[in-house]
């Protein structure tokens, strides 16, 4: 029987994803027919009854309580964003759906002075679903200068950072480790599913992209949880060429989330990121003199 809830989901697929070796479970070199461990391994680990164990991943038992998941999130070797994914999923499943939609996400008025003081660090503003309310210059010559930079402003054409990330070709050239981005977009989702379970506009997101690209499908139905607020990538920009950046996501708590990019004081990094920004601030320069001259970013 395949589980019939995303509680049950997770458990299964956090389950298999285990060795015995992994938890110190002997095997007196038994051959599995399936992998990872058995449900009664999982249940003797945390210390709950094998039969009660298997209701949680079947769906069959409708919550648990906190000390149960806590337990199972040591048994699993799960870490703290994924044991607050755990406690989302369990208390999901203890509300009723009401149905109603969330309101649209707009950017606060403290949000906007904050993109105003970051001057020429290149920062956007992401909503839980990943989709881009608003945009310093910088920020969108970094992460998107293909698109139209008035995009944010309009709700019904915004941006959607994992959309761009796993369908367009533009941004997916744009990361060196492309898989090491594209893993913690889906994290991020996955958390932002755990926190917003009616949210039925990111259902739908995730629908997409499930039946647009395999990689995500992949990697969605990994349940890996990841959540991802300082990382380095290595970027490989058409204007400046490559720079490495560290993405840092500032949040207060509900509400969007700003994240900004970074340079190494003295690096060519930083130097790359000058030049971006003086391409943007100056149009019709080339980022790189030794190259020709390419129609500059729209401010």
């Amino acid at each position: 029987m395949t589980a019939k809830t995303p509680l049950g989901d997770f458990l299964h697929a956090r389950r298999s994803q285990l060795r015995p070796q992994d938890v110190g479970v002997p095997t007196y070199g038994e051959r599995r027919r399936v992998p990872g461990l058995r449900r009664e391994e999982i249940a003797l680990l945390a210390g709950v009854s094998a039969s009660y164990y298997t209701r949680l991943e079947q769906g069959e038992s409708p919550s648990a309580s906190p000390e149960v998941l806590d337990a199972l999130a040591r048994a699993l070797l799960l870490d703290e964003s994924e044991r607050r994914y755990l406690h989302d999923l369990a208390g999901a499943g203890r509300r009723r759906a009401r149905g109603r939609r969330p309101a649209p996400e707009r950017v606060p008025e403290p949000t906007r002075q904050l993109l105003d003081v970051l001057g020429d660090v290149p920062a956007i503003v992401l909503g839980r679903r990943s989709d881009v309310l608003a945009w310093n210059v910088q920020g969108h010559a970094l992460f998107a200068g293909h698109l139209d930079p008035g995009a944010p402003e309009q709700p019904g054409q915004r941006p959607n950072m994992a959309r761009l990330v796993f369908l367009d070709p533009h941004v997916r050239e744009l990361y060196a480790d492309w898989p090491g981005k594209a893993r913690a977009v889906v994290g991020s989702l996955r958390l932002a599913a755990g926190q917003h379970p009616q949210d039925a506009a990111l259902h739908t997101l995730v629908g997409e992209l499930s039946s647009r690209s395999g990689d995500f499908a992949s990697l969605w139905a990994d349940h890996r949880i990841k959540a991802c607020t300082v990382a380095d990538y290595e970027m490989r920009h058409p204007l400046v060429g490559p720079l490495t950046v560290t993405q840092q996501t500032l949040s207060s708590g509900p509400g969007p989330a700003v994240v900004v990019a970074t340079t190494a004081p003295g690096s060519p990094s930083r130097a790359a990121l000058a030049l971006l920004v003086q391409a943007t601030a100056r149009p019709g320069l080339p980022a790189d003199p030794s190259r020709p001259a390419r129609q500059p970013v729209k401010p």
